[in-house]
């Protein structure tokens, strides 16, 4: 993996993990404390100065009440992982909404793939 590869994984998990926080309603100070790290620990994890190993990612999961692999997801490349991520965000949706996201999504591949 390249270094930038490494910096994008390192911003990706970052955004995912202070998104999953948020979701959470906890600040970056209660998740320090809870992991026993400084605040600038987390505040470093979220920028994407420092990426968590595994432990410390079943660590975050464990907090958030999320699987590791969710973390993971969203900054995965690969197509079925992005699939995946899509269908569990329009998973609480009425019917007709999800129709709407699906009928969006469609109009945009098709935009971007004309160029």
């Amino acid at each position: 993996m390249s270094e930038s590869e490494q910096k994008q994984l390192a911003a990706g998990i970052g955004r995912a993990i202070s998104k999953q926080r948020t979701r959470c309603g906890l600040t970056q100070e209660e998740v320090a404390v809870r992991l026993g790290l400084g605040n600038e620990a987390i505040s470093r994890i979220e920028r994407g100065i420092v990426i968590p190993n595994i432990a410390r990612l079943l660590e975050f999961a464990a907090i958030f009440e999320c699987g590791a692999a969710e973390l993971l997801t969203e900054v995965s490349p690969r197509v079925d992982d992005q699939a995946s991520r899509i269908s569990h965000l329009i998973h609480s949706l009425e019917q007709n909404d999800r129709e709407l996201v699906v009928e969006m999504v469609e109009m945009l591949s098709e935009r971007l793939a004309r160029g």
